[in-house]
């Protein structure tokens, strides 16, 4: 039946994906929450036995984490995984343990003591801004997770959801968004929440259209109600239009160009995607991508007992280059270490995990093996694959480093030439992700064919500011003026090196950046599949001019907020 236009109700939030979809309201409300019942008498808890039930919790909580952590590592990626690390760090918070072993201590039963131990600082983190406000939800999450396992509650099945599903919530967790099926999940949309939480941060890696901080109006909306989430223009509409409806029907109104896109003036932008699974290519060619800009390979190393051999590897990057038999797949070498540790390999705790071994430091240490059986698949794949291989390493800060990594390269290729099998030598590039590689880019370029700049990590090293520390999120801003000319440093030394230059980190995906980047001189741009259509519609509008007249302005700027102010008045 057609919905009449009188009754259509919509409610304003922020849309997270640039996606839409419509499909029938389903009201969530998590099992094991913080609804208990009243304490009994502290005179009948036995303290000791409130301690054991305490820890054994905490305990089935680090298992349900780390299984969580492995599935979402395969389904979204190994980046978005991460916020479950620092889930399992809450569990052992002095502040939160010391709390409920007080409360123990004072006859208060284990899961009044976890709810009273929360209080605090989920109020303290909820009262402040941005990121540090949505840093409450994983919190929540926490304690909801250690209530229910304490209570023996149910867990609220989320995989699970009839098809066609509008899930609508007061706020959706890491944990809860992790389990959404895009195949049965038209959309979602929260009372609370932010662009930068992590359910936005799923939903745009997942494509589920997705609307956050509606507000107080989402408790309007009736269960079973006919609803559309738009994700692009950040509304929700309850009982929409036959037109409303053919248009969520219909797709974005965004054009997906399956062709390589260009400027008004006719400058070549390669767009490409940020892959971390197999499973994530077919939506990659659905997109419009032209190549792989970042395929991560840490998925190969997770949830097994051991590392794959080099046959299984040598199928997995030929299956890669078939996906794109036109265009560039630019793999990444292993990179663990910091907040991506892997069971069997010997990773000893560090105070700061961040500037320790990591990626090519591992590599060209205690991975050495590791590395040279990957490098071998790689150079097999390179031969035998349809697309254009490319490798890059991570975590280059010296120019040895670089040295060392290509002489492994050039060992490989003897050593595959004396077993006489067929090989080829890929495009190789360098991860510009610390201070020191994009102040040695010039030099950098000079030894490799392309550089490629992770802005997420770039950021946290030129800022200092750590990518899970919500007190410093403000500063983890890639606008930073520090930021914006460690990328034209960069860019510059490629144009100087004749080496391409790309980027691969999340500032890439954002439209309202690409002509910033685009006349910071950037070849390559790469993110998650789902916004690579708004992306190439950018790139067809951009006169390159103008985009150099506006980095350059950029560059000039003292403040984030005068580089924001430059990119707004352009876009208006």
């Amino acid at each position: 039946m057609t919905a009449d236009e009188n009754a259509t109700r919509t409610y304003d939030g922020t849309g997270v994906s640039p996606l839409a979809g419509v499909g029938t309201a389903v009201w969530y409300e998590p099992g094991g929450g913080t609804e208990l019942e009243a304490p009994p008498d502290p005179a009948d808890v036995d303290p000791e036995a409130e301690r054991d039930r305490f820890d054994e919790a905490r305990d089935r909580a680090r298992e349900e984490l780390e299984r969580e952590r492995e599935q979402t590592a395969d389904r979204v990626g190994e980046d978005e995984a991460a916020v479950f690390d620092a889930h399992k760090q809450f569990l052992d918070d002095p502040q939160i343990t010391d709390g409920v072993e007080a409360a123990v201590d004072d006859g208060v039963p284990a899961e009044h003591a976890v709810q009273r131990a929360f209080e605090d600082p989920i109020e303290q983190f909820a009262g402040m801004e941005g990121k540090m406000a949505e840093r409450a939800d994983d919190l929540r999450d926490v304690r909801d997770r250690l209530i229910r396992l304490l209570t023996g509650g149910d867990r609220v099945d989320l995989a699970a959801l009839p098809e066609g599903t509008v899930l609508l919530a007061e706020r959706l967790t890491p944990s809860d968004t992790a389990q959404l099926d895009p195949d049965r999940v038209a959309g979602f949309a929260t009372a609370e929440g932010g662009r930068t939480s992590h359910a936005a941060i799923f939903a745009r890696s997942l494509a589920i259209p997705a609307v956050v901080g509606v507000g107080a109006d989402l408790t309007k909306i009736e269960a079973d109600a006919d609803v559309l989430v738009d994700g692009e223009e950040g509304t929700v509409i309850v009982d929409p239009t036959s037109d409303q409806r053919e248009r969520a029907a219909g797709g974005r109104d965004v054009e997906i160009r399956e062709e390589p896109v260009t400027t008004v003036d006719g400058k070549s932008i390669e767009v490409a995607a940020n892959v971390g699974t197999l499973a994530e290519l077919e939506g990659a060619v659905r997109q419009g991508a032209d190549g792989i800009g970042l395929f991560r390979t840490e998925f190969l190393f997770l949830d097994r007992e051991g590392p794959p051999d080099e046959a299984e590897q040598l199928e997995v990057y030929a299956e890669a280059l078939d996906a794109f038999p036109d265009g560039r797949v630019v793999v990444r070498t292993l990179d663990v270490g910091g907040d991506k540790p892997i069971p069997y390999l010997e990773q000893p705790d560090a105070d700061n995990p961040f500037l320790g071994e990591r990626g090519v430091r591992r590599s060209l240490g205690p991975d050495a093996d590791l590395f040279e059986i990957q490098l071998r698949a790689l150079l097999r794949a390179a031969a035998d694959g349809d697309g254009r291989l490319s490798v890059m390493f991570p975590m280059i800060a010296t120019v040895p480093e670089l040295e060392a990594a290509l002489e492994t390269v050039e060992s490989v290729a003897e050593d595959l030439e004396a077993e006489d099998l067929e090989y080829a030598i890929p495009e190789l590039g360098v991860m510009i992700e610390t201070p020191s590689a994009a102040l040695l880019a010039d030099e950098l370029a000079e030894r490799v064919d392309f550089l490629s700049i992770g802005t997420n990590d770039l950021t946290q090293y030129v800022m200092a500011a750590s990518r899970e520390d919500d007190r410093v999120a403000a500063l983890h801003d890639p606008l930073e003026p520090a930021v914006v000319r460690a990328i034209a440093r960069t860019a510059e030394a490629g144009r100087a090196g004749d080496a391409w230059v790309g980027m691969c980190g999340e500032m890439a995906g954002d439209p309202d950046l690409t002509e910033l980047l685009v006349g910071l001189g950037l070849d390559e741009l790469s993110m998650s599949a789902v916004t690579i259509p708004e992306v190439k519609a950018a790139i067809a509008e951009t006169e390159t001019t103008d985009a150099e007249e506006l980095a350059s302005r950029a560059i000039e700027s003292s403040t984030k907020e005068a580089v924001q102010k430059q990119i707004t008045e352009t876009n208006l």
